[in-house]
């Protein structure tokens, strides 16, 4: 009767039954999510540490901000979509702001604070919900496909298939190096399992390529299972208390950076999985007011403990290809974030090596989006291209909206279809433009 009952709550609460999944598969699908995500608990302190912030305070404020993330975006919005701090951000906040600029990261992280705070107020005024619903359906498709290319490279390069090259800018990796086959050997498994419609085909990969490296020894097992989590004291709060540095003009382009990138890093990484999720209606997201506001409020907890800014993460695809459609996915994430504290030694035997196949596989779904791109009409043919040709190769979501936002506009008023670009469209195109001087003419400049 209580099993019963329990069963019944989630069902209500996550509308189960009405999007055709059950408690079983959502677990499936959040622990998925998490397996292929959870490396960012290792990165982010790896890449701030390099800015000078405390490893073991970045850690406790990463997993903190993906628990909160992923539960609001659970409760709130009822999409498995999984957020935690984006490597894109981390990136530019060690090696463009604190390094090249040598501007300190306490005074760098009152830049995110901030942009934090105007963030969530975008997403309160439906500024951030008016844009992406009024992003044409093709770019839509090509965000999709363009982020299943991207996370099938990050794959391809995390297992070693494909490595950096001076001559070509990527190559063959050697087939070697052992790791190499620990990747190799997930993609062929989740194939055939696909193939053959395996429930779980991705997660069983996962699992058996896990062990394929610890019974190798290509994967270490740790020391101890069982570590209390680093105090948030070094780092929580500091933003706030550095807020009088903003009268510094380089500050408020820092802030513009941070706010743009992440606007368009998270609005087309929800528009892709959605599209992969079959939650698109009428070329429309269903409550994606709330889903971004999950993601502000979770950016701005991540401000206040420490941590560059959050986004929703295209791993969460990952989850979704094993039947991930509800909040639930989202939930059962969040909570393995917060085993997770308790438990970080152990996530050292999931390795990118082992990650990398399911990201590989699960690019493959996602890029069957292209089909539906209006391949006959060049206007719109272009800039989809660009879109998802963009973003891979530069290595950045936003990047790959540029191009397909700044060629949109031109071709469809050259093809006599001004009437179809809305306001929305035109005004992206000189944001993107503006971004695009800061980022490449006046930030060298400086």
């Amino acid at each position: 009767m209580e099993e019963t009952r329990t069963i019944d709550f989630f069902d209500r609460t996550f509308h189960l039954s009405e999007n055709n999944t059950n408690i079983k598969q959502e677990c499936l699908a959040g622990l998925t999510t998490f397996v292929s995500m959870a490396y960012i608990l290792f990165v982010n302190p790896s890449v701030l540490g390099v800015a000078g912030m405390d490893k073991g305070a970045v850690f406790t404020a990463t997993a903190l901000s993906a628990i909160i993330g992923c539960f609001l975006m659970g409760i709130l919005a009822n999409y498995p979509i999984a957020i935690a701090p984006g490597l894109g951000d981390n990136a530019f906040f060690t090696y463009s702001v604190v390094l090249a600029m040598g501007i300190p990261w306490q005074k760098a992280m009152a830049g995110v604070f901030v942009a934090s705070v105007l963030f969530t107020i975008l997403s309160f005024l439906k500024v951030r919900e008016i844009v992406i619903n009024a992003i044409p359906k093709d770019l839509k498709y090509a965000m999709a496909a363009g982020i299943g290319i991207f996370i099938s490279f990050v794959g391809l390069q995390g297992g070693g298939i494909i490595v950096s090259s001076k001559s070509s800018l990527v190559e063959l990796g050697s087939l070697t190096v052992p790791t190499t086959w620990i990747t190799i050997f997930g993609i062929f498994l989740i194939a055939i399992l696909m193939v053959k419609k395996v429930p779980g085909a991705i997660f069983i990969g996962l699992v058996a390529t896990t062990l394929l490296g610890l019974l190798t020894g290509l994967v270490k097992m740790p020391d101890h299972l069982i570590s209390m989590a680093p105090s948030l004291e070094p780092t929580f709060g500091v933003g706030i208390k550095f807020l009088p540095t903003m009268t510094d003009p380089k500050m408020w382009a820092v802030v513009l950076i941070f706010l743009l990138v992440a606007f368009f890093d998270t609005a087309g990484t929800l528009v892709g999985l959605a599209q992969e999720a079959g939650l698109m209606k009428d070329n429309k997201m269903p409550r994606i007011g709330r889903a971004l506001m999950a993601d502000s409020l979770s950016m701005l907890g991540g401000a206040v403990m420490g941590t560059t800014p959050t986004s929703a993460y295209v791993e969460s695809s990952a989850g979704i290809a094993v039947g991930g459609k509800t909040g639930l996915t989202a939930i059962v994430t969040g909570t393995l974030f917060i085993l997770s504290m308790a438990f970080s030694p152990l996530l050292e035997v999931v390795t990118t090596q082992v990650t990398a196949a399911a990201l590989i596989v699960v690019g493959v779904l996602m890029v069957s989006a292209l089909k539906d791109i209006e391949w006959d009409k060049f206007e719109i043919a272009l800039p989809s291209f660009l879109v998802a040709i963009g973003i891979p190769l530069t290595y950045n979501i936003s990047y790959g909206i540029a191009f397909g936002f700044l060629t949109y506009p031109i071709l469809m008023v050259a093809a006599g279809r001004r009437k179809e670009v809305n306001v929305v469209m035109w005004s992206m195109f000189f944001v993107f433009i503006a971004l695009l001087y800061i980022l490449n003419v006046w930030w060298i400049i400086e």
